[in-house]
Formats: C-alpha cells, structure tokens, sequence
C-alpha cells in the first residue's frame, strides 16, 4: 500500500527489470574494484598536479545555512587549494529527488543525498556509493506544535506530517517503521519552502526536521517542540555520494581522496574552534544575518557539529560509516517496499577513504583554528552545549 499525499499524491516503488538488475550487479563489481584501487595506491596523491575541479551539490535547493560549514572551511582557509582542488558548491534540487542522476550525467561531482535517496538510487541502478559518512547516526527529528500532545514517535500514527517535498517521503518511512508505526497510517503533506510553518499554523500535526534546522526554525520564531532523531534511532543519515564511473579510474579516486581530505581538515577546524567555522560560514550569505544572529547561527552549526564528530570522537576518524546500522536500516527498508532488492552494506557505502582522508596535519590545523581572529560580533559568542 502507498504511502498517502494530499491531492492524491502517492509514492511507489520502482518495478526493477531485469536491465536494472544487472545494471546494479555490474555496480557490484564496480565497487569491489574500487576498492581495490584505493588499497592499491603506494603514493599521496595530494596535491593534484594540475589542479582539479569538484562540484557538489546540496539537497536542500540552497546553500544559505550553516549545514556546510566544514566545506567553507576548507575553502577559506584554502586547504582545497593546497590539495590541488577548486570546489564549487551548488544547492542542488530541493529534497534531493534527482540529486543523484545529476552526478551520472556529469553534472556533478558529489552529491549529499539521504539514505532514503542514496538507496532508492542504487535501487534502480543509478551506480553511486557513499564515499564519505558525515553523520554516524540518527540527523532526522520530527517537530510538533509546543502545545502538541504528540510526545513519542509512536504518537505519529495516523497523524499528518508536512515535509518540503514530497520525494522525503522514503526518509520518513523507515524511521516510523524503526518505532513501530505504519507508514500508511500517516498522511504527508507537502509544505514546500514553509513545511515547518505548517505545524506552527496548525495545519498539520508534525512536520520531518533535523538538526541544525531546529535552530533555524527557532529563529524566525515557530512555536515548535522537537523529537530528537538521536534519542529514539540508530539510523544513518546523510552522507557525501560519488558516481560508479569514477570508482574505476585511478585519477578520480585521486581527485576524491583530496577531496574528502580537505573535507576531514575542515571538520577538525569547525571542531577545535567552532565558533571560527561558524563565522567564516555566516560571512558567506548576508541572507543568513537576516535570518539569525550569531547566536543561533552557531546554535544552528553545533547540533550538526556534535553529529558529525561523532566517529572521529569514538576512534573510527572523520568519514566512517558503521556497517550494521547500515545493514539494518537496508533491510527495514526492503521489508517496507521502498528497494525491490535486499541492498547490503557493501554495495551501498564504503569506509576505503577514511584512512586517507584523516591523514593530514592535525597539529597544524589545530593551530589554524585556535590563531583564526574573530570578528567583534563574534569574540563573545558561547556554544549552548557540546560540540563532541
């Protein structure tokens, strides 16, 4: 049974031919060969010589929040440059839904997709992976009206939940089936760029959110109450995506593992001086002034912060990607219809950059982060809680 939209809307499943099954098995071995070639290397390949060229794209259909700080990092502080790359950040489709075919047609580079969209993707045999795991755990929350009697997850059944697009719907599902609920209980409403004012109105019952994002909300003023994602599910979250083709080619796998290392030096500077990370990031978009104040714009930046230091935190290094979280979330998946294959973790991401990309200076961006002036505005700026 599909999950219900107003006006009609409903989201299925793919029917996989047998051209996709074998285009997916193709995929497969694809992967292995990857693999192989990042083992294979004898040589650091950074700094790319000529210098190089990446294009990622957000999900979000905008690149005016503080989400992406660890790239504007490494940006500003030129550490893409010194590996020998010059990376353009586009915002990419809102909700991500074709996120991932923009990479297959050489769009893109990288993309920074949901689970629900990297699978759904692979599922249908678009040949991507997940190179880079930049939340260990559960990013997704669900907001409710301050006043709301919903108090777990468990209370969404048979409730209305607006999302800004409909192509989130394989987001929600999984996380709802985690905790017990029908899926095809809930009615999705897609809200557009005002799906969490929907829930401030009284419009809907809850709304999907994640962190990061409560702040935001919280700065222009909803009157919202947050189920936290962390508390309630192991799941994986979003995550930096590359295409199949370039698995095979040595000079890609060069040009990427520059990147997802200028990636890593980014993280640890947001890491050792958060509020630097959110300054630079602020000063990007002076949308983002109208919006926040440094105050919450930091606010905003540590609940995604705290996130992704996670792996680093527990040993495992920027990047890591816990394989039975990810088994476990593919199976639910295939048990909910949403991949007509059982997906395993191995196809579906991979931990071969992760030593790599952590394999830089640590001292020296340490040393960067804590020299890093702050402006006025944001020398008294405190973080509201921990950062790792």
């Amino acid at each position: 049974m599909g999950t219900k939209f107003l006006q009609g809307f409903s989201f299925s499943g793919t029917v996989l031919t047998r051209a996709l099954f074998l285009a997916c098995m193709v995929f497969a071995l694809m992967a292995v060969g990857f693999r192989a070639n990042v083992a294979a290397q004898s040589e650091d390949p950074c700094p790319l010589d000529p210098a190089q060229e990446i294009v990622w794209l957000s999900p979000r259909g905008t690149l005016e929040v503080m989400d992406d700080y660890n790239l504007w990092v490494a940006i500003e502080m030129g550490y893409f440059e010194e590996l020998g790359l010059t990376v353009v950040m586009e915002p990419g489709p809102l909700g991500g839904a074709n996120l991932l075919s923009l990479l297959t047609e050489d769009q893109a580079d990288v993309g920074y997709p949901s689970p629900g969209v990297l699978t759904a993707a692979i599922d249908t045999g678009i040949p991507v992976i997940l190179g880079f795991e930049m939340v260990n755990g559960q990013v997704f929350d669900f907001a409710v009206h301050a006043d709301s009697d919903i108090q777990t997850v468990q209370d969404l059944e048979g409730k209305t939940i607006s999302l800004g697009s409909a192509g989130w719907s394989p987001v929600v599902d999984p996380i709802l089936a985690e905790q017990g609920v029908d899926p095809s209980s809930v009615t999705y409403i897609e809200g557009g760029n005002q799906w969490g004012q929907m829930v401030d109105l009284g419009q809907v019952d809850a709304a999907l959110a994640w962190e990061g994002l409560r702040a935001q909300w919280d700065a222009i003023g909803l009157n919202l109450r947050y189920l936290i994602g962390t508390e309630f599910s192991n799941d994986p979250s979003n995550g930096y995506s590359i295409r199949a083709a370039d698995l095979e080619d040595p000079e890609k796998v060069d040009v990427l593992t520059c990147f997802f290392r200028g990636v890593a030096m980014g993280l640890e500077f947001g890491r050792v001086n958060p509020q630097a990370a959110a300054q630079i990031t602020y000063e990007q978009f002076p949308a983002l002034a109208e919006q926040m104040t440094p105050e919450l714009a930091l606010e905003s930046m540590r609940q995604l912060a705290y996130l992704y230091n996670q792996s680093n935190k527990a040993g495992d290094g920027y990047g890591y990607s816990n394989v039975e979280n990810w088994q476990s979330y593919l199976d639910r998946i295939h048990e909910l219809g949403q991949t007509t294959q059982a997906l395993t973790a191995e196809e579906t991401v991979t931990n071969a950059f992760v030593e790599s990309a952590n394999d830089f200076d640590h001292d020296r961006v340490a040393e960067d982060a804590e020299n890093f002036e702050l402006s006025e505005d944001w020398a008294d700026v405190e973080l509201q809680g921990p950062i790792e």
